[in-house]
């Protein structure tokens, strides 16, 4: 008998272990389909038809008006655009704006391009447009009042002078401060010249490139800030004898970076990065990048 109620405890006891191991089994089954879930649910999130556009069923992109090349290239037809027509997908933004809409499942045709003021995009309040590729500079200032992406192009300044003046043979920042320099108003190539260079004379301010582009011609400024792309189209295309004097070192060791620009709170921020982030690890940023910027990629540095 007592045999028997030993084999009974030991039966009872076999039972419950297994009953135990089933359910550690289907609690870690469930947590699998939880965590499944909510992967799942987080991709819905970014699904084309759950996002929140200015336009149902349209990625509406603001830049400014020239839209210059290496960024943008190819002429408008209508002649909506100056110079060139962001929506050919020709140019390292609008490539990257196109792949970007591909990611979040917008085709070509559901792109729509529209004219925002350089700085008028990062002023704060609401927006016409669900993203801004413009050479933007993330700032904390500009952060206050929008959102940026992540970083799609890490950037340098550079200067550009005219071929045979006296700054064109400036090996350092030091050399700079005693010329008269220009940029234009709002970009963080202005500021590289208040805070960075400090020149001996008030830097000018233009409203356009052009405007800036036409004051070096007619020699009221010494040289240019830009940064580093851009320089390499002025003194391409657009100066005559113009000449990239260098390149401007990272201010305490940080990068300038390049953001998309967004209304504040905007919901398309999180899916946008995640998009960004993908692009960046398939290669595709970087193909784009050394088909549209490789010509760019180096000057002397003015230390």
């Amino acid at each position: 008998m007592r045999k028997l109620a030993l084999v009974l405890v030991a039966g009872l006891l076999a039972l419950t272990a297994a009953g135990c191991g089933e359910d550690d089994e289907g609690a870690a089954t469930t947590a699998a389909d939880t965590g499944a879930a909510a992967t799942e649910a987080a991709g819905d999130e970014c699904a084309k038809d759950t996002l929140q556009t200015v336009a149902d069923g349209t990625l509406t992109i603001g830049t400014d008006n020239p839209a210059y090349p290496p960024w943008f290239d190819g002429g408008s037809q209508d002649k909506k655009w100056e110079l060139n027509d962001p929506s050919t997908g020709k140019g390292f933004e609008s490539a990257v704006s196109y792949a970007i809409a591909d990611q979040l499942g917008f085709s070509k045709a559901e792109v729509e391009w529209t004219y925002v003021p350089f700085n008028n995009s990062f002023k704060p309040g609401p927006k016409d447009f669900d993203f801004d590729v413009n050479q933007i500079s993330i700032t904390p200032e500009r952060a206050q009042a929008v959102d940026f992406s992540d970083s799609y192009y890490d950037v340098n300044q550079a200067l550009v002078a005219l071929e045979g003046t006296p700054i064109a043979s400036a090996t350092s920042v030091a050399d700079l401060k005693q010329y008269k320099l220009g940029a234009q108003i709002g970009t963080t190539s202005f500021k590289y010249i208040d805070e960075q260079i400090q020149p001996d004379q008030d830097p000018s301010v233009y409203d356009t490139s052009n405007d800036v582009i036409n004051a070096l011609k007619a020699k009221q400024i010494d040289g240019i800030v830009v940064d580093l792309p851009t320089a390499f189209f002025i003194v391409a295309a657009e100066l005559d004898g113009g000449t990239i004097v260098g390149q401007f070192p990272n201010v305490g060791g940080e990068q300038e970076q390049f953001g998309l620009v967004f209304e504040k709170g905007s919901p398309l921020v999180s899916c946008v990065n995640e998009a960004i982030a993908t692009l960046k690890d398939d290669g595709t940023l970087a193909d784009i990048q050394q088909q549209w910027l490789s010509e760019n990629a180096d000057a002397p540095v003015l230390e």
